[in-house]
């Protein structure tokens, strides 16, 4: 392949700069990439878990809801008083750069306020509420945990495709940019040391003939 670099020492000097801030830049990358598939694969495992649970726990939810129905009766009005959730809310943590959501939901299930009168009801529809809540709550944290394996995921992605690019392109085009005008300037050196060489011999050998003229004269 052929090197346009300009072979001076004020174009080495930056050329090794150049490669060292790649060196650096690639080991940063690959700290980061490292940091962050840690982090995701941690992220699995809890969603593994999180998954086998809220697997049980719509089970159980909708276990007690049909056996509420069938103790106290399905009453439309009575589903159509629950309000709709709102007390979700969101923010975000920082993982070398990468935004990672937060999602906090109200599921503190003794501080929620009844949503049905309990003279027509018992405690078998409290049972399948509280078991909804916590179907909720796992529900939320799977949401988290899934956009945040995904953010990730993207995030790792484009961090591999910029060290492999410093890896395989940067850095091996620096050094061989480094060899070249390494090699140029030591060839040019050798062509100065011959020049001056020569130049030392041609004058030796003026003054050795000028000195065998003034001899002659004399």
């Amino acid at each position: 392949m052929a090197n346009n670099a300009v072979a001076t020492k004020g174009n080495l000097i930056n050329t090794k700069k150049s490669l060292a801030l790649a060196k650096v830049g690639y080991d940063l990358m690959d700290k980061k990439r490292n940091i962050l598939i840690r982090e995701m694969m941690t992220l699995i495992d809890k969603a593994n878990e999180i998954q086998n649970k809220i697997d049980d726990a719509y089970s159980e939810a909708y276990l007690s809801l049909q056996t509420a129905n069938i103790t106290i009766g399905f009453n439309s009005a009575r589903a159509n008083s629950i309000p709709v959730e709102n007390s979700l809310q969101l923010s975000y943590r920082s993982v070398m750069g990468v935004e990672i959501p937060i999602v906090t939901i109200n599921c503190d299930d003794t501080r929620l306020p009844l949503d049905y009168g309990m003279y027509t009801t018992n405690n078998v529809l409290d049972n399948a509420r509280f078991k909804f809540v916590q179907v909720k709550k796992l529900t939320a944290d799977l949401a988290e945990i899934e956009n945040s394996v995904y953010r990730l995921a993207v995030a790792i992605k484009t961090t591999q495709r910029r060290a492999n690019a410093l890896k395989n392109i940067m850095i091996p085009r620096f050094e061989e940019n480094v060899k070249f005008i390494t090699d140029a300037l030591d060839e040019m050196e050798r062509e100065e040391f011959s020049r001056m060489k020569v130049i030392k011999t041609q004058k030796q050998n003026k003054e050795k003939r000028k000195k065998r003229i003034e001899a002659m004269a004399e």
